[in-house]
């Protein structure tokens, strides 16, 4: 095996972090040009001056706030200035924050921008300088943290405050966030034991529950908001298609033309935490990620669904999750019990809400990488029924709904599965036979 796996190494060419890193500004760049061919350039300016002093609570598609060129301007922006963030604190180009960039990405579609992003990003890094720790350590808490954009929106511009006033307690509200965000993240993740891979998710969805009630008790009315577009299948379709194309004959080339040491990828649950760039290469992972791409469109246009910006932000994090824990072993379970439990409950399985709970809903990818399909489907059926009962809690400012339900599903399944696997463990020692030559040399000793 050993020497098998020095061969597919060999023969595999390499990249270098600098490549991976211009990789990733060319995904930025492609999201901004994309923008001029749907809009004019004064179309987008003004999408974007909407996009920017408008609430964007759970779940605002900016196709429809906007317009199509103004969303994926912003996506681009936001992606290039995550990067950004990862020149200036020099972090490795790794997993984690591929995955990041991806989400970051993928939540431009519907609740993150500039000015919502900025202050959480400062309070977690205000977090580092404080703790006198280096500033790569609460890199991931920055970007992830972004969740809780729409508090800063929500607070400036939505709930009746002078513009300078709610400027001042939006941005405090979310340097705030971003300040407690790191710790309580490095915390939470023993709440799931690494079986929900957003973990971050699940701690924005605390502090979001927190925030909002705050408000709410000050007479604040806060509620998740459905604004969602349609008709953009094809021409989403012919943009992502030959994106993840493009991806996947990359991936190939890097890996000589061949899919060697995939079947080892899948073999990982993708448990917290699965950098699958540093245990498999990029060249796998560049792979993983274009194939999750084709399920998840697959996923959506089998459903009936739309491709508009909440569905798109879905696929783009299943896609940039494929460098961090998911792959198509442990993501179609899910994507299957949701689907089953869809059906058995009588759900319109081409709504929005179905789609994006099963897409985001792979973050209990793991639990199905561990313990098999069946149990992959019993998390995704639990997660659909979950996930539409948390958004409330925290009012839709938390944009990683699914992080947080998902955060509830894997700390009830966990211990129940654990405790099953330990007695069924233990059963199997107790009916192991007795080999009795052990047993004399035992009695002799």
């Amino acid at each position: 095996m050993e020497t098998n796996n020095k061969i597919v190494a060999t023969s595999a060419r390499q990249i270098t972090q600098n490549s991976q890193y211009w990789m990733l500004i060319s995904f930025g760049i492609f999201l901004v040009l994309i923008s001029f061919v749907f809009n004019t350039p004064f179309e987008i300016i003004k999408g974007q001056a909407v996009i920017l002093t408008t609430a964007s609570n759970l779940t605002t598609d900016y196709f429809e706030l906007a317009n199509v060129g103004a969303t994926f301007f912003n996506s681009g922006i936001l992606t290039l200035h995550a990067l950004l963030l990862i020149k200036i604190t020099k972090a490795k180009i790794n997993g984690s924050l591929i995955a990041a960039v991806f989400t970051v990405a993928a939540f431009s579609f519907f609740g993150k921008n500039l000015y919502n992003s900025m202050p959480i990003v400062v309070g977690a890094f205000t977090y580092a300088w404080v703790t006198k720790v280096p500033a790569e350590r609460s890199l991931l808490a920055a970007l992830f943290g972004t969740a809780l954009g729409p508090l800063v929106n929500e607070i400036t511009f939505n709930i009746g405050l002078p513009l300078g006033l709610g400027l001042l307690l939006g941005s405090a509200a979310g340097f705030v966030a971003g300040f407690i965000l790191p710790p309580l993240a490095h915390h939470f993740v023993g709440f799931t034991k690494g079986f929900s891979l957003y973990n971050i998710g699940f701690s924005s969805g605390v502090v979001g529950t927190i925030f909002t009630s705050i408000l709410r008790a000050t007479g604040v009315v806060i509620e998740p908001i459905s604004l969602i577009s349609k008709g953009n299948n094809v021409p989403m379709s012919l943009l992502f298609f030959p994106l993840f194309t493009v991806m996947l004959m990359y991936g190939l080339y890097l890996n000589s033309w061949s899919l060697n040491g995939y079947s080892r990828m899948m073999k990982h649950s993708g448990q917290l935490s699965s950098d699958f760039v540093k245990k498999n290469g990029f060249n796998l992972t560049l792979i993983n990620m274009s194939l999750l791409g084709f399920v998840a469109l697959g996923f959506v246009l089998s459903l009936g669904g739309e491709l508009n910006g909440p569905v798109i932000g879905g696929i783009l994090t299943v896609v940039g999750f494929g460098a961090f824990g998911k792959h198509l072993k442990n993501v179609i379970p899910i994507l299957l019990g949701v689907t089953l439990i869809g059906h058995l409950n009588n759900y319109d399985m081409s709504d929005t809400s179905v789609i994006i709970a099963g897409l985001f809903g792979t973050t209990i990818a793991p639990i199905a990488g561990r313990y098999g399909l069946v149990m992959g489907m019993v998390a995704g059926g639990l997660h659909l029924t979950v996930v539409s009962n948390t958004s409330y809690l925290h009012g839709g400012i938390n944009l990683y709904n699914n992080g947080f339900a998902g955060g509830f599903v894997a700390a009830l399944m966990i211990p129940l599965l654990e405790a099953v696997h330990y007695h069924r463990e233990q059963r199997r020692e107790i009916r192991e036979p007795v080999d009795p030559a052990e047993s004399i040399r035992t009695e002799e000793d």
